[in-house]
């Protein structure tokens, strides 16, 4: 009988945020903000928070027109918010007893550049980080972002957890190295300019949860921003996933948000059902990985 490894908890609560980009006049509004929405999941009950990708990127407002219309400015600016930025989420993780992936942050390098970072903050102040593996166009070419060469699993009392950064979900093999490695639950922060741009991030973070018979969270920015050039556009509805198989919906989506709407999207997720379809599915794709190697190659 195949299990995870087990779970901590039989049923979690998790809130993935639509989460609107807007201009702060100083750090006290971004403060209020965070807050609010903090507050708002916890009230609903849920214990794991994910904010998307590059949702920081906002505070780039708090700097002025001249930062906001350069990308290597903003990237630079952004660096002495990151101590408040972290301890704020710190604060908010243990007031409100919750874990939360903060919104991915531009990191500097100590031997230069940077990389694209998602912090899991713990209640007691415990702080962990994925970083991107797979970089976009927009990435490479114009922000010269590095990708990352760690792919991690955190152990929480939730579950096992692990991160895959937007395009990072469109890879089969980072998720399955997750699912390998014991991760009952995937997240996948996003953020994405364009209805394509959502749809494969959304296709693929569907497709992860039916080969890995695990659960996938998926969390976008929304909302126009036209006075910075990082996230001025942002399309996309938050979305959790899972088996397609017995015990759950028919198409996999267990939850998802209203297009381009701020707001929290809640899902309970079933810890031992992913026991179950795992040991007693209509199929074994977790199972059945490893005996796709009996084909050795492609015939012409």
């Amino acid at each position: 009988m195949t299990t995870l490894p087990y779970p901590h908890r039989s049923r979690l609560t998790v809130a993935s945020a639509q989460y609107p980009v807007e201009r702060h006049e100083d750090w006290s509004s971004y403060e209020r903000k965070l807050d609010r929405w903090v507050s708002e999941a916890a009230h609903h009950g849920a214990k794991l928070l994910l904010f998307p990708e590059y949702g920081p990127m906002e505070l780039a407002s708090l700097f002025g027109e001249e930062v906001c219309r350069s990308l290597p400015a903003q990237l630079e600016a952004m660096q002495g918010l990151l101590p408040r930025f972290l301890h704020l989420h710190e604060l908010l993780a243990a007031r409100y007893a919750v874990h939360i992936v903060a919104g991915s942050f531009p990191v500097a390098q100590d031997g230069g550049g940077y990389r694209n970072r998602s912090y899991l903050v713990r209640p007691d102040g415990q702080l962990d980080w994925q970083e991107k593996l797979q970089m976009t166009r927009f990435e490479n070419e114009l922000w010269h972002i590095d990708a990352g060469t760690e792919l991690k699993v955190f152990d929480t009392e939730l579950g096992m957890i692990g991160i895959t950064i937007c395009y990072d979900v469109e890879f089969p093999l980072f998720a399955r190295r997750l699912a390998e490695a014991g991760a009952s639950i995937v997240l996948a922060p996003s953020c994405t300019d364009s209805l394509a741009g959502w749809n494969r991030v959304r296709l693929g973070a569907r497709a992860r949860a039916m080969e890995n018979q695990f659960y996938v969270v998926q969390s976008p920015t929304v909302g126009e921003a036209p006075w910075t050039e990082a996230i001025d556009i942002n399309v996309g509805s938050a979305g959790v996933y899972g088996p397609v198989d017995r015990g759950f919906p028919e198409d996999g989506v267990i939850a998802e948000g209203t297009l381009n709407a701020a707001q929290w999207v809640f899902a309970e997720l079933d810890m031992v059902a992913l026991e179950e379809v795992r040991a007693d599915g209509q199929v074994f794709n977790f199972r059945d990985w490893d005996a796709q190697h009996h084909v050795t190659g492609v015939g012409t």
